[in-house]
């Protein structure tokens, strides 16, 4: 039962990771190739949300691998 739990958690975290990092890339893409300075915080950000979703999901998938 735990096994299949943590296979949800672990689609649901890549999801997540896929989705932040969509926005990361639109932001970046919008700070480099159009300029737009608010657009660099929203990428710095957006690479904090990515950091805390990638260690998550080792949390989760070491776990998954100890069974």
């Amino acid at each position: 039962m735990q096994a299949n739990l943590n296979r949800i958690i672990m689609k649901d975290l890549v999801a997540k990771i896929n989705a932040e990092f969509e926005t990361f890339k639109t932001e970046s893409e919008s700070l480099l190739e159009k300029g737009t300075k608010a657009a660099g915080p929203r990428a710095r950000k957006s690479t904090l949300e990515l950091e805390k979703l990638l260690k998550e999901f080792r949390k989760v998938s070491v776990e998954e691998s100890k069974k």
